[in-house]
């Protein structure tokens, strides 16, 4: 049997409009709008999708791992009805502020736990940060091979072929099982799920581990500081070109832009 791995991040809708969220600027962070849901991270909906289609033709096992502080357990439940086979939780409240290394490391300790895997898979990058740097973070702590941005994932054997996407096309990855792969949306989206599988859903197993689960007493010190988070000051400016006539105007209008070095 193939056991895989896929990690999943709850995130904020990224569909919501921009105008319902807000930045505290005494602690700076986002502060969405009441109303605005949880959903599942979509490059992680690739990375889980990615996963479905090995096992489709694979006799294979299926594991999904997340972790925060509160999460929103219906939400994460709809990886087990697109046909995961086990949910696993990582929730704590020392894991609400974690940095991508922090996050790594915990997920790393999880997948260890969990035991014998072949294969994990991760999305790109989450939705909310665009980090991009917990699947590699998690690959580097288990000291295993990894691949990023596939568009395709295939296992022959004991080892995994990717189609790697580059600016201009793709290339050809083969490394040795076990491994990580982080996929990107070329993957493909997820399977749609009908209601009657998100029910059967609550009937899978589901785990839920803290820290001490993790054989941890604490975490170390995160790797970045933010800095400054803060909402971008927007400013547009109209010049109106006149002339005595369009042809006057226009004449105008181009040597303001020749001037702009606009053309």
């Amino acid at each position: 049997m193939l056991n895989i791995v896929v990690t999943v991040k709850q995130v904020l809708d990224p569909e919501a409009p921009a105008s319902t969220f807000k930045i505290d600027p005494r602690t700076e962070r986002v502060v969405p709008a009441q109303g605005v849901p949880p959903v599942l991270n979509p490059y992680d909906e690739n990375a889980l999708e990615a996963a479905l289609r090995i096992k489709d033709f694979s006799h294979s096992r299926i594991t999904v791992v997340s972790s925060g502080a509160k999460l929103a357990k219906p939400v994460l439940r709809k990886s087990l009805a697109a046909g995961a086979d086990e949910l696993v939780l990582l929730e704590d409240d020392a894991f609400g502020d974690l940095d991508s290394y922090g996050t790594a490391l915990i997920l790393a300790a999880a997948i260890r736990r969990i035991g014998s895997f072949d294969l994990i898979l991760a999305g790109r990058l989450a939705a909310d940060t665009l980090a991009g740097q917990v699947g590699s973070g998690i690959a580097e702590i288990l000291d295993i091979p990894s691949v990023t941005l596939a568009r395709r994932v295939d296992i022959s054997q004991d080892r995994v072929r990717v189609e790697r996407v580059l600016p201009d096309g793709y290339e050809i990855v083969e490394v040795p099982l076990p491994a990580l792969v982080t996929v990107s949306h070329e993957c493909g989206q997820l399977r749609n799920v009908a209601l009657g599988e998100l029910r059967a859903a609550r009937d899978k197993p589901t785990t839920i581990l803290s820290l001490k689960h993790l054989g941890m007493e604490s975490l170390p010190t995160g790797k970045t500081r933010t800095i400054k988070l803060f909402t971008p000051l927007k400013q547009a400016r109209c010049e109106i070109i006149e002339g005595k006539n369009e042809e006057e105007a226009g004449i105008g209008l181009a040597l303001r832009l020749r001037n702009a070095k606009v053309i």
